[in-house]
């Protein structure tokens, strides 16, 4: 069996997988979703648009739902913490993904105008919303959330709804926005021709440009912003114990690991160079190769993230102490290794499903191959 320590390590990474993955294959739905009412002018367009992700969306689900599983099962605290200081973000970011399912279902029941139109606003909410509100949640996660525990852990949350909405989390929520909807472009103008595959390039190329402003200047403010640093001697086999620790807040704390290691700026890098070269390539019509270079942009933005806190997961601006770190918000090292296990089984079989079910289902939707199949098409 893998040491505490070395099982503490391996499931930071899972985790942040598991998000790269949800944002890379979620996201581009989402992405196509945001994009829906602009690339689409008519209906049959917006059937085009909807079709292009219709057979794989809730297949996407799957890492959403693994994600959240995750944090559950290797950070229960966290989980615990988080969703209580954020309740009325992820209850919207809910409420939003409702409108998926049955947008999706029953937009193309009924031959009315207005009924269509208005699941089609319902599915770019369900793709527009929840990436605002996750890049929103990480800024606050940069910024220190207002929690603490009593002598029993059990945490009190003292922020509000409103407060999440501050000025440099609502820039981290254009971050992740643009960084899904280019995502979506390009896999967009993968999948269509035409007018529809012009207009997404339009689109995606935008999405491109507002995400390396809007993360270069995240990047700039995020230096004079109050990071966190530990102060304390870390055992990383202890059993956790998130008040067994002392914290400081110091304005460019978050830089630390930047300067530790070098090698990290690869990933800020990554997240710009992928985001241009994905603007490059799909001007060229080179679609599937501005996928490739968007997703790599969404490892960058991601990786970014997570190496600027490491080994902080939730920071508490109210209590420093309290701090959520991957060392003491940790489940049992028997949890930890029975999931790993599992997982090692179970991911390569949810990738090789994807990659099976995409390539069966492969090639691009035309105005013509839904009114072939109008009974049938979403």
């Amino acid at each position: 069996m893998l040491d505490y320590p070395t099982l503490k390590i391996i499931w930071w990474l899972l985790v942040g997988v598991l998000l790269i993955g949800f944002a890379i294959m979620d996201g581009h739905d989402m992405g196509v979703a945001t994009l829906l009412p602009f690339v689409g002018r008519s209906d049959i367009e917006r059937r085009v648009v909807i079709n292009t992700v219709g057979p794989h969306w809730d297949g996407n689900q799957v890492w959403f739902i693994t994600a959240g599983g995750a944090l559950f099962a290797a950070w229960p605290v966290v989980y615990a913490t988080a969703f209580s200081g954020f309740y009325w973000a992820m209850m919207l970011v809910l409420w939003a993904l409702f409108f998926r399912p049955v947008g999706f279902d029953y937009r193309s029941k009924i031959h009315n105008a207005a009924w269509r139109s208005t699941w089609d606003w319902g599915l770019f909410i369900g793709g527009a919303v929840p990436p605002l509100v996750f890049g929103i949640a990480f800024g606050n996660l940069l910024q220190g959330v207002p929690f603490r525990f009593d002598d029993y852990l059990v945490s009190t949350y003292t922020g509000s709804f409103w407060q999440l909405l501050n000025p440099f989390a609502l820039l981290a929520g254009l971050v992740s926005s643009a960084m899904i909807t280019l995502q979506g472009g390009a896999y967009l103008a993968h999948r269509t021709e035409g007018t529809i595959q012009a207009r997404a390039v339009k689109g995606g190329v935008a999405a491109a440009l507002i995400l390396v402003f809007a993360f270069i200047a995240a990047g700039i403010w995020l230096q004079s912003i109050e990071g966190f640093r530990i102060t304390s001697v870390i055992d990383m086999a202890a059993l956790p114990d998130p008040l067994a620790k002392t914290v400081v807040r110091q304005a460019g704390a978050w830089m630390d690991n930047y300067g530790r290691q070098p090698l990290l700026w690869l990933l800020p890098f990554l997240a710009m160079a992928g985001a241009l070269l994905a603007a490059g390539l799909l001007l060229a019509r080179r679609t599937l190769s501005a996928f490739v270079a968007s997703s790599l942009a969404v490892i960058g933005v991601i990786g970014t993230a997570g190496a600027s806190m490491f080994p902080f997961i939730m920071p508490s601006s109210l209590m420093p102490a309290a701090s959520l770190t991957v060392w003491d918000s940790v489940a049992s090292h028997l949890s930890l290794a029975i999931m790993f296990w599992a997982t090692l089984l179970f991911m390569p079989l949810i990738v090789l499903y994807t990659a099976w079910a995409y390539r069966v289902m492969r090639g691009k939707v035309t105005a013509a191959h839904i009114v072939a199949n109008d009974h049938s098409a979403y």
